[in-house]
């Protein structure tokens, strides 16, 4: 067991998935990123990791979820660096917000599309029998069967 100046425990790629069930491919990524840092290799060449690395992963997973995009995390780590964090997080913040809320836009715009669809279409969609939906060249040209 390899253990780091302070007596904690170090975890290869595989113990950091385990404990923060992050795929170890998401982690590697992370690592190569510069967003976790490892403290070394082991005499098998595996990449280490002190508890320092869990709270990073956390923390990623924290700020992926308020939807902001890797880029956006790579820049704001390379700010804490320098110790002016609060600031960038608000603005990278407010930039989630309006690609959220216009993804939510597109997303009702859409609701919408459907709900006329389905009033256009009613009576086809409930219809068991063949519908002939406008357009379509393998409908006939029967007043009958004609749509709108």
């Amino acid at each position: 067991m390899t253990m780091t100046r302070n007596g904690s425990r170090l975890m290869t790629v595989r113990d950091l998935s385990r404990r923060t069930g992050v795929p170890i491919k998401n982690l590697r990524d992370y690592t190569d990123r510069g967003l976790i840092y490892t403290v070394g290799r082991s005499p098998s060449n595996y990449r280490l990791y002190d508890a320092d690395a869990l709270w990073c992963v956390r923390w990623i997973g924290t700020l992926r979820g308020l939807g902001l995009t890797m880029a956006e995390i790579r820049d704001l780590t390379a700010a804490h660096a320098r110790r002016s964090f609060g600031p960038q997080l608000a603005e990278r913040l407010q930039t989630s917000r309006r690609r959220l809320q216009a993804r939510i836009t597109q997303l009702e715009e859409t609701v919408q599309r459907i709900d006329e669809f389905e009033a256009s279409y009613h009576a086809d969609l409930a219809s068991e029998g063949e519908a002939c939906w406008d357009s379509d060249p393998r409908c006939p040209i029967d007043p009958e069967h004609a749509h709108r």
